[in-house]
C-alpha cells in the first residue's frame, strides 16, 4: 500500500481516495480532494494559498529542515525482504516519529515566544487610545494620570521656529 502526496496541498492521499490527472508527457499530477484539482485547473500557485503545505513551510511556520524527513523520502531501489530488517524498521518508525513530533513542538514554541508580549503591547496601545470607551468622561477629567500626557509648546518657541522657517 503506497500512500502519495497531493501535488497541490501535499496532503498524504490514501488508496482509494483522490483524483489523477495525466498529461501527453506522462506526468502524473495526483489530487486528495476536488478543492486542489479545481485549484489546479485555476492555474493557482500553491506557495500563495495559504491552506498548503508549501505555504506554511516558505512562510516559516512548518519544519522544513529536519534529518527525520529524509527517511519519508521515496526510493526507487527495492530492498530484498528480510524479517529481522522489517521489524528494525517498524520499531525505528515509532522512535523517529516522537522524535519529529518533539521537533515540531519545539518549533512551534520559539515560533511563539514573542507573541505574549507583543499582545500585551497592542492591549496597552489599544486601551491607552480608547479610554473614553471605558472610563467615564468626568472620570478622566478628575484623575489625570488615565489620560495620555498632553505635548505643550512654548509661543516663543513656535514663533521663533516660524521666523527660521519664512527666512
Amino acid at each position: 500500500m503506497r500512500l502519495e502526496k497531493c501535488w497541490f496541498c501535499s496532503s498524504t492521499i490514501y488508496p482509494g481516495h483522490g483524483i489523477q490527472f495525466v498529461r501527453n508527457d506522462a506526468k502524473i499530477f495526483r489530487f486528495c480532494r476536488s478543492k486542489c484539482h479545481k485549484n489546479f485547473k485555476m492555474k493557482r500557485n500553491p506557495r500563495k494559498v495559504k491552506w498548503t503545505k508549501a505555504y506554511r513551510r516558505l512562510h516559516g511556520k512548518d519544519m522544513t529542515q529536519d534529518s527525520t524527513f529524509e527517511f519519508e523520502r521515496k526510493r526507487n531501489r527495492p530492498e530484498r525482504y528480510d524479517r529481522n530488517l522489517t521489524e528494525n524498521t517498524l520499531k525505528a518508525i515509532k522512535k523517529i516519529d516522537k522524535v519529529r513530533v518533539d521537533r515540531e513542538a519545539r518549533h512551534h514554541k520559539l515560533r511563539q515566544k514573542g507573541k505574549k508580549a507583543k499582545d500585551q503591547r497592542e492591549a496597552v496601545k489599544e486601551l491607552e487610545q480608547g479610554i473614553h470607551l471605558v472610563k467615564a468622561p468626568q472620570a478622566l477629567a478628575l484623575d489625570s494620570s488615565l489620560t495620555l500626557p498632553k505635548i505643550t509648546v512654548n509661543v516663543s518657541q513656535a514663533k521663533d521656529a516660524n521666523d527660521q522657517m519664512e527666512e
